[in-house]
């Protein structure tokens, strides 16, 4: 029986530069199908930046037809309005994908890095190089766009644990 491939979108929220990645695994054959930022302008109200994540997620679901979506999770931050702007991005994020149907897990930072690296306290270069090699990238891609291209192939390396094991869907 042929192996069905399974398309993954990965988020890596921010206000002004939110990466997004949709990676195909077939097996253990994985290839990028699509991967860049979603760009904010510093001077945009909070309220613009929030539209703009959430109309341009929706336009990469309905263009790649990703099967499911993972986010990375939030991290502790010492300044709350920091949190709470970084939290409304996820919203918009978030509501993207449910409003196209997708089951969304969320995974964090640490368990990231320690899938695509082997090391939960890599550094993003690190990342971004094994995310250039796991997908066979001709070129690194933009620092916020290989996080979301990570967190893709994280959820996809959850995708062979058994059910109980697995990240929860949010």
């Amino acid at each position: 029986m042929a192996i069905k491939p399974v398309r993954i979108l990965g988020i890596d929220t921010s206000l002004r530069s939110t990466g997004v990645g949709i990676i195909e695994a077939k097996g253990s054959e994985l290839r990028a199908v699509a991967y860049g930022r979603i760009r904010n302008k510093p001077g945009e109200p909070h309220s613009k930046c929030l539209e703009n994540i959430f109309d341009s997620i929706t336009s990469l679901i309905k263009e790649h037809a990703p099967d499911c979506a993972a986010i990375e999770g939030a991290f502790f931050a010492k300044n709350a309005k920091t949190a709470m702007v970084l939290g409304q991005a996820r919203g918009a994020a978030i509501t993207a994908c449910a409003r196209q149907g997708l089951d969304i897990t969320e995974h964090s930072p640490r368990k990231v890095k320690q899938s695509v690296v082997g090391s939960g306290s890599a550094q993003k270069d690190q990342v971004a190089k094994m995310v250039v090699r796991l997908l066979n990238l001709d070129e690194p891609p933009q620092e916020d766009a290989a996080d979301a291209l990570a967190i893709a192939i994280c959820h996809h390396h959850q995708l062979s644990l058994p059910e109980e094991l697995r990240a929860k869907r949010i």
